[in-house]
């Protein structure tokens, strides 16, 4: 395993790269597995089989992936966020605004409506309550919901939550395959678990909601229409979409980084790889087991009746995993496990709605009133987030009816909607330094052109559900029906890697020095580096910034001195009580801050001028 040091100029903050293997891994893992997983892996398994488990095995590689090649240029440039680092790659504001608008459209898309719907999902089952009620208690839960600690607290929640999630899921498991009498019998019986009624397509002569004959094979034909997922779409377009999130993702990426030190960051993504496959034994199996023991309920097929039991026409498949959790788990440990998946999915919730509300205050808000207090940024920002709240809930019934209602389906569409020009500016800055600023950010805006264009027209024009013929325009139809999301993705990710390579070599590159440590090829090097974003920052800002992270520093300090516990920052030898992974680096090391002025070690803390 590759140990060698890289440099820095930048400090690390104080207690932020501290984690070990094994907390970083199991937040990477934690941080991952959330609504999509408990209701839309498990749905999505009930309804065509095993398949699914692939976008699973596919992070696996990508995750080698993050470890190898994007937390070394991370850790090297001495960023902490990937939209730190494309600032300090491409420079300027503009690419900084389209991360905070494309981070708010996914926010209500992926994020805020998938996390109500799912959790609104388990309440309904376990409180019999209807979807917006149960909408509406997750936000006043949520809006109680507090979390405090700084990353390192999360890391450790993370890691509790993982823990009790795998036990309970393991448990659920071993009851789930006990009551459908094994793997064998599981198998066999997933295929004639049909409602008993059920309702037959007049066009194909197939019971609708059947399971297919190929559920028991990942890799299947790719041919328009001939299956759910097709497996080009399994080895291209899922993988730019996991790219995209386990490589640039702010909350993995963050997780990864808090690792104390390279050998540390790629150990826990070797570690997190592993318990990838946990999912394919503790959610997909159970999935597909759900339709066998509740076949009228998880596999009905009349409109009526599916309305009757889950309040969907097109399906019920998402309640597979809540039914079995409420069904078969004991009673003791039902409660345990729907309190820390609605644990989670508060933490979720809240950490979005916090995200959403500084995004839009400090990188929206601001632009138009570069004179705002604080109070007035504070006031903007939670009422944006009440009103991403109800567009997120007027969705709801969007996702309620899409595709047999299947949550990940709906997740991975968007997905391969707007995150592959991302994935593809981030891989072509990071491999190849020729990439500059007008070409990134034209590629990125028309690459969420093209996405929002199929996004509309795959909301617009939904498709017709079983036993009814299909009336959408026939250029719709091959655009929409026949154009598979996950083919669309890679499209996607290509059209940009060529607009952005394009534009790059028709326009002026970035000096050399303003690119060391920044690329793969960098990471490396020892050269002073004089960053994009610096140079672009505006001096009124950047005081009034470095004013408040001096107030934030004196606070911490005034603790530390109090706890006679030591402070790691830059300019002075290693001491005792800093993580070892300070002697990296060249600059930042360690202070005691006992025997040091408040004021001494609060400037000694801030960044250089």
């Amino acid at each position: 395993m590759e140990t060698r040091s890289f440099p820095s100029a930048v400090p690390s903050p104080p207690n932020l790269r501290s984690v070990d293997v094994l907390q970083v891994g199991a937040s990477l893992f934690a941080s991952n597995i959330g609504s999509g997983h408990f209701v839309g892996l498990a749905g999505a398994a009930a309804a065509n089989g095993i398949a699914i488990s692939a976008f699973e095995i596919n992070a696996m590689f990508v995750l080698i992936l993050l470890g190898w090649v994007f937390v070394p240029v991370y850790m090297s440039s001495g960023v902490f966020t990937m939209p730190e680092y494309l600032r300090k790659r491409f420079g300027r504001q503009r690419i900084r605004v389209y991360l905070s608008v494309l981070a708010i459209i996914l926010y209500v898309f992926t994020k805020i409506s998938a996390d109500l719907f799912a959790g609104a999902i388990f309440l309904e089952e376990s409180m019999k309550l209807d979807m917006y009620s149960a909408a509406i208690a997750l936000l006043v839960l949520a809006g109680f919901f507090t979390i405090g600690g700084g990353l390192t607290a999360v890391i450790w929640m993370d890691s509790v939550q993982t823990v009790i999630i795998v036990i309970g899921c393991f448990i659920l498991t071993i009851k789930t395959f006990i009551r459908v009498g094994g793997y064998q019998t599981l198998v066999e019986d997933y295929f004639d678990a049909y409602a008993n009624v059920s309702m037959v397509d007049n066009y194909t002569r197939k019971i609708c909601n059947a399971p297919p004959d190929y559920a028991m094979h990942i890799f299947r034909d790719p041919s328009p229409g001939a299956a759910d997922i097709p497996w080009t779409g399994l080895i291209f377009g899922v993988t730019v979409s996991a790219v995209w999130y386990w490589c640039s993702d702010l909350v993995i990426v963050q997780r990864a980084l808090a690792a104390k030190d390279m050998i540390h960051a790629k150990s826990g993504c070797i570690f997190a790889a592993y318990l990838k496959f946990l999912p394919l034994f503790l959610l997909v199996f159970p999935g597909m087991a759900a339709r066998v023991i509740f076949p009228d309920e998880i596999g009905c097929s009349v409109p009526r009746l599916c309305e009757e039991y889950c309040g969907s026409e097109s399906g019920c498949f998402n309640r597979a995993y809540p039914k079995l959790v409420v069904e078969v788990m004991p009673d003791g440990l039902r409660g345990l496990m729907l309190s820390v998946i609605l644990a989670s999915l508060m933490n979720c919730l809240t950490s979005t709605f916090n995200s959403s509300s500084t995004i839009f205050s400090i990188d929206i808000y601001r632009r138009f009133r570069k004179n705002a207090t604080d109070m007035e940024l504070l006031v903007a920002g939670r009422c944006f987030v009440v009103g991403l709240v109800a567009l997120s809930i007027a969705w709801l019934p969007i996702i309620q009816t899409f595709k047999w209602s299947g949550l990940f389906d709906y997740i991975q569409s968007i997905t391969s909607f707007l995150s592959p020009p991302i994935c593809a500016v981030n891989v072509l800055g990071l491999l190849w330094e020729r990439v500059n600023e007008a070409g990134a950010f034209w590629g990125l805006m028309c690459g969420l052109i093209v996405g929002l264009i199929r996004f509309a027209l795959e909301f617009g024009f939904p498709p017709p559900t079983c036993g009814n013929p299909d009336t959408r325009p026939e250029v719709i139809q091959r655009m929409v029906g026949d154009f598979h999301y996950l083919h669309f993705g890679f499209f996607l990710f290509l059209f940009v890697c060529l607009v952005t390579t394009v534009i790059s070599l028709l326009t002026k590159p970035i000096d050399r020095s303003h690119l060391p440590r920044l690329t793969f090829g960098t990471r490396f090097s020892r050269r002073v580096r004089i960053d994009l974003d610096e140079l672009d920052a505006d001096p009124e800002e950047e005081e009034r910034q470095r004013q408040k992270e001096k107030e934030r520093l004196r606070e911490r300090v005034t603790i530390a001195t109090r706890q006679h516990d030591p402070i790691c920052t830059r300019g002075f030898p290693p001491g005792s009580g800093c993580p070892s992974s300070t002697k990296a680096y060249t600059s930042p090391s360690a202070l005691m801050v006992d025997g040091f002025t408040v004021d001494n070690a609060v400037e000694l803390l801030l960044p250089t001028a």
